[in-house]
């Protein structure tokens, strides 16, 4: 029997799709009682730019999954808040490189830190063994998938 041969109820990207939903609105509801107004989306163009500052736009789409003009748009509203600033390449005019702000800088703990209570409440309960395995399954899924070509 395939690996892949589940009832309809019990598809991976079901059962995934459902828990990430849950995780990013409970994360969402964590930011905002905290006071934060920011958006999970432009959170995860943050999250990226504080593991590397100065990133072209290119590479936060290629980082974030997302499409050029959602992440422009991201990019627009980070700048109206003042938490990243656009400059242009030295090497190339055409390329924005985007950096964080010291306001931005600010932020990276709290953030950091509601994000690890956020997981820990959605991982109450469960073995550190299950967790290692739904870990190794995903990171596989993803390997599996991240170099296929859809057209």
């Amino acid at each position: 029997m395939p690996n892949n041969y589940f009832q309809k109820g019990d598809l991976y990207s079901i059962i995934n799709g459902l828990a990430n939903t849950a995780i990013t609105r409970r994360l969402q509801k964590n930011f905002k009682d905290a006071g934060l107004e920011i958006t999970i989306e432009q959170w995860s163009v943050l999250y990226h730019l504080w593991d590397q500052n100065g990133l072209s736009q290119q590479e936060l789409c290629n980082l974030t999954y997302r499409d050029k003009p959602s992440v422009t748009r991201l990019i627009d509203n980070l700048e109206k808040q003042k938490l990243v600033k656009r400059v242009a390449s030295k090497k190339d005019r055409r390329k924005n490189i985007v950096t964080l702000t010291e306001h931005a800088m600010s932020l990276q703990k709290i953030t950091f830190e509601l994000a690890n209570k956020t997981l820990d409440e959605a991982l109450s309960g469960i073995k550190k063994a299950d967790i290692l395995i739904v870990k190794n399954v995903l990171h596989k899924v993803f390997s599996n998938l991240q170099f296929t070509n859809i057209q």
